[in-house]
Parts: C-alpha cells; structure tokens; sequence
C-alpha cells in the first residue's frame, strides 16, 4: 500500500489538493515517492501480463486537469489496462492549473506509485533539463511560489522524473517514445539507452519528423529512418509527442502518430488521449484516437 498521503476516502491526492499542501506534506510526500517509484532501464518492453490495451497520453505540459481526465479513463480498469505518457509532463502549464507543473508531476508520479507494474513515465525533453536545457523552464519558479526557493526539493522531483524510461516497446511491434528514435539501431541498441550519449538523447527527446512545420535546429528523422529502425526493432508504429503541429495527424505512412494532451496545443489537433490494443499487431488499425472532455473548456478555478 502507498504511504502518500491520501484523502478521506483512501484515494491519491488530486492535482488540485497538491496545490493545497503546505511545504512539510510536499516533503513527505516526497519521501514516499523516493521509497515507492521504481528506477527503470533506458528502454522497456510493455509485457504485462493480462493487459489489453495502453492508455497513451503525449505531451501534457502541466495540464493536470486533461492528465486527470486520462487517468481516469485508465483507473476504470486498471488490471487490464496499462497507462503511458510520453513525457513533458511540466512547463508551459495553463493558467488555470496554477503550479501546473508540480502538480502534475506529483500526480502522476503517485499513479506509478500505486501501479508501480502499469504504469510507465517515459521521458520528455523537459524531463532532462538537466541533461540537455530547455526552455522555458517554469518548475524551479513554480516550486519557490509554492513553497518557497528549494534547490533540494526542485532535484528532488527531478530525479524521480527521470527514474522513467525514455523509451518503451510492446510485444505486439509498438515502439513509444517522446520524440525520435537512435539511430542506427544496430545489435545492443536497447542496453545503449541505459547509459545514453547526448547523441542518443537528442534523438529520443528532441528530434523531429521530416514532416513536421517546427524547426528546432534538431535531428530530423524520414520514413527511411523509421523504415530501417522497424527493420532493426521488429517494431512496426511509433507513438510520439513533441511536436505540436503534427497532433492528432498520421505521418509516415501511416506508422507515426503524435499525440499531445495539453489545451495549450489543442488548436493543433485538440486534446488528445490514444486507446492501444495490445491484443493485436501494432498498426493504424490497432489505436484509437480520443478527444478528452477538457477539449474547449476553460475553468474558473477549483479541482
């Protein structure tokens, strides 16, 4: 059982309850986190026994109210199904959120605590600021408003952030991952994503289908590239985020889609979640694109 703190009816803390606690429950609830969210490889395989399907959320950016939205669709049964996001879950966060970003991140990092087995955080860019900078960068700023300037505490959520995976594949040919994928992917790429170079991670986290309209002086990956890497992987569709533009939109043939679950891009594509049935051959045909009922809505304040 989790040692988070839990409200009255034995549920996880709401995002809009996070944004209640003073700065000694933050760091209990920190504590429970260190002890409860596992450390993954570089790169996982999603073989879980008796899951169906994967609910996959792309880039969230602090948008707790349309994370909460998905998780939900996932806690309606969460022993056949799996939960996945796909990274950038803080900065950019909506104003009606308030520190968005912290509460998302706890958020969710309390959903991989209680479903340690099910639940899977792969990395985004903004996850590895550390690594490799981004901006902006709003989670130290949103952290002092909260509960004051703490160093400690912004490495803190941090490095459990960055205890997920940067990249996950499923039995059925599924490859997930923020961004892009290494190139090449000879013998041992998996094991590689255990010690990533920059190199490595600027094709995970920053890179950019040949088909999308931002250019980010980044690597760029083609339908050849996807090509010889599902010829290498024995993977056949790749899931993504990053690159807002393309939400919502098949590329490559058919065997990339991007998702973003944020309001911020909505007007992209809108706000999305995707359903992947894990019970048949990864393709078009295997997932499920829906539109979350936050799509359209602005709030006034209040969970």
């Amino acid at each position: 059982m989790s040692r988070l703190p839990e409200t009255a009816s034995g549920q996880l803390p709401t995002p809009a309850r996070i944004l209640e606690w003073d700065a000694a429950a933050a760091d209990r609830a920190l504590d429970a986190l260190e002890a409860e969210v596992p450390s993954s490889r570089g790169m996982v395989r999603l073989d879980v026994p008796g899951a169906l399907e994967a609910i996959v959320i792309g880039d969230s950016h602090g948008d707790w109210r349309s994370t909460e939205a998905a998780v939900r669709r996932f806690l309606e049964q969460p022993r056949g199904r799996l939960f996945v996001g796909l990274g950038d879950y803080v900065d950019r966060a909506p104003s009606d959120c308030g520190e968005g970003s912290v509460a998302n991140a706890l958020y969710l990092l309390g959903l991989v605590a209680r479903y340690p087995e099910q639940v899977f955080l792969l990395r985004g860019n903004h996850e590895m600021n550390r690594a490799i900078p981004v901006v902006p960068h709003d989670l130290p700023d949103e952290l002092g408003k909260l509960w004051g300037a703490s160093p400690e505490r912004y490495g803190r959520i941090l490095s459990l952030l960055e205890r997920g995976p940067l990249a996950a594949t499923t039995p059925t040919g599924a490859y997930l991952a923020h961004a892009g994928f290494p190139r090449p992917a000879g013998p041992g790429w998996a094991e590689r994503l255990d010690r990533p170079t920059e190199a490595d991670l600027l094709e995970l986290l920053w890179a950019e289908c040949q088909e999308s309209r931002v250019h980010r002086g980044v690597p760029r990956f083609t339908s050849a590239d996807l090509t010889a890497f599902g010829a290498a992987t024995g993977t056949s569709l790749f899931l993504r985020g990053h690159d807002p533009d393309l939400n919502g939109r098949w590329s490559l043939s058919d065997r990339c889609l991007t998702l973003h679950t944020s309001r911020l891009y909505e007007r992209y594509g809108g706000v999305l979640m995707a359903r992947l049935d894990l019970t048949r051959p990864a393709s078009r045909d295997a997932v499920t694109v829906e539109h979350l009922e936050t799509e359209g809505r602005r709030y006034d304040g209040g969970g």
